[in-house]
């Protein structure tokens, strides 16, 4: 009966919801599009949190169900209470399918195709065994050498490629240790914990930076360079706590090792076409203000360019991570879905947040972000928070002092990302536990310290860049 819950309850709960009377709910007003977008709300976090069907599927369900229940061009039968009273503002379909090409997504399309180049023509490889020869020998000063290339190709590349690529480098290293020697568990903990910290620094480094883009318009947009001004910053403090902390916690017994790294830059006109191309685009990105161009219209350059010249071919198309690009578009439409029929305002209007502390509702939304990506995706829990976030930002007076809905969106991001004190957190960390070199124990030690003081120093970080006018 145990295994068939996870089944029963994502369905039961929704349609519960559904079968209910508007009285039956505590928010005043109430339509019967929100409430269907409820049923979809309450569908998508039990999927993400259970699991019975993939998460990217999930998003797939939302999309389509918006479609059929939400939409003006959804099934007759749900809109036949169009224009009554209690019925609601419908959602205009081609808003949700946009959703599949947003230009977020095209956003994390050109970063696909960059890092898939770098690999290609071992880009990536070869930079690692350049930047990591001023290191020496000394483990501890190794283990801060791999951690800053992981952490710069994390802002650029997949979190779980780049830890997949760094813990293959480093197998006969570890090899090196003795069996009891605890530098083989600060070497194979140092990688993931250093992609999921790197990640932070770029809007396209991971999926939640990227759901925050979304949502920080108008007075609160923030470009490609203004991003990395503060997240570049954050990750640098949060590696170097990261490494003292392993070091502390796991100091290696052997005080000599080599890191033999084979490989040499590639001089054909496609691997010379791919490093020019990755140096310009992360130019473009950087001068935004200089040009022009916005990051979005920045990150189809290297499509174009490697589509083109054949460097990406058709084959190399089939290994994009469409599921990760399908996970992210569901939450945009889930969010959309809560923004354009008013319900995010509603719930949020309905709890006296004005009523707390701003400081207790920052500390408290960012705690409650930083649980909920410990034991679910952290991409999944931005697409659930981000909605609510935006509309308690703009909603709640009390925090315009400390930045307001910039300030709540992006400590919030920055929260999603630090969840990593389990192997099921994210996939650098079931990478790393799938080594044998570490402990679930382990992990959780680091990744509790690092997650609580990393959402702490995000507060901190934003709100002096809010004060000296750098953002927001």
């Amino acid at each position: 009966m145990q295994k068939y819950l996870k089944y029963i309850i994502p369905i039961s709960i929704p349609l519960i919801v559904l079968l209910l009377p508007l009285s039956a709910f505590p928010f005043e007003g109430l339509t019967i599009v929100q409430q269907r977008v409820i049923a979809i709300f309450l569908l998508a976090a039990l999927c993400w949190v259970f699991e019975p069907i993939p998460i990217y599927a999930t998003s797939v369900v939302i999309i389509v169900l918006e479609l059929l229940l939400v939409s003006n061009k959804g099934v007759y039968l749900f809109r036949s209470g169009e224009g009554q009273p209690h019925f609601g503002e419908l959602l205009n379909y081609n808003e949700i399918m946009a959703t599949f090409a947003s230009p977020i997504i095209m956003l994390f399309l050109g970063g696909f195709f960059l890092a898939m180049a770098a690999t290609k023509y071992r880009l990536d490889v070869n930079l690692a065994r350049v930047l990591l020869k001023p290191f020496g020998s000394d483990p501890k000063f190794v283990m801060l050498g791999l951690m800053l290339i992981t952490g710069i190709f994390s802002m650029f590349m997949s979190n779980t490629a780049t830890t997949a690529m760094m813990l293959s480098i480093l197998t006969p290293v570890i090899a090196v240790f003795g069996p009891k020697d605890p530098g083989r568990i600060a070497f194979a903990l140092c990688i993931p914990v250093a992609a999921n910290i790197g990640g932070i620094g770029t809007p396209i480094g991971t999926p939640p930076n990227a759901i925050a883009l979304k949502y920080l318009v108008g007075d609160n947009y923030i470009s490609f360079g203004e991003w990395m001004a503060f997240g570049v910053p954050f990750v640098v403090v949060m590696m170097a706590l990261a490494w003292m902390l392993i070091n502390f916690l796991y100091s290696a017994d052997q005080k000599k090792i080599e890191l033999s790294i084979k490989g040499k830059f590639l001089k054909t006109p496609k691997a010379i076409m791919v490093y020019i191309t990755f140096a310009l685009t992360i130019i473009l990105w950087l001068m935004g203000s200089t040009h022009g161009m916005n990051s979005y219209t920045v990150a189809l350059i290297p499509v174009a360019i490697f589509s083109l010249t054949g460097i990406i071919n058709k084959e190399d198309l089939k290994k994009i991570s469409w599921d990760v690009l399908w996970l992210v578009s569901g939450g945009i439409a889930l969010g959309l879905a809560l923004d354009k029929t008013g319900l995010a305002r509603l719930v949020v209007h309905s709890i006296p947040f004005d009523e707390f502390s701003p400081y207790v509702v920052l500390f408290g939304a960012a705690f409650l972000c930083l649980v909920m990506a410990n034991f679910m995706s952290h991409t999944a829990t931005a697409n659930l928070l981000m909605p609510i976030m935006a509309a308690l930002g703009t909603s709640m007076t009390s925090l315009t002092p400390l930045g307001g809905e910039l300030t709540l969106i992006l400590v919030v991001t920055f929260a999603a990302s630090l969840g990593m004190s389990l192997p099921i957190s994210t996939p650098p960390n079931a990478l790393a536990h799938a080594t044998g070199h570490v402990q679930s124990s382990q992990m959780a030690r680091v990744g509790v310290i690092l997650g609580v003081v990393g959402v702490l120093l995000s507060f901190v970080l934003v709100w002096l860049l809010h004060a000296v006018g750098h953002i927001g």
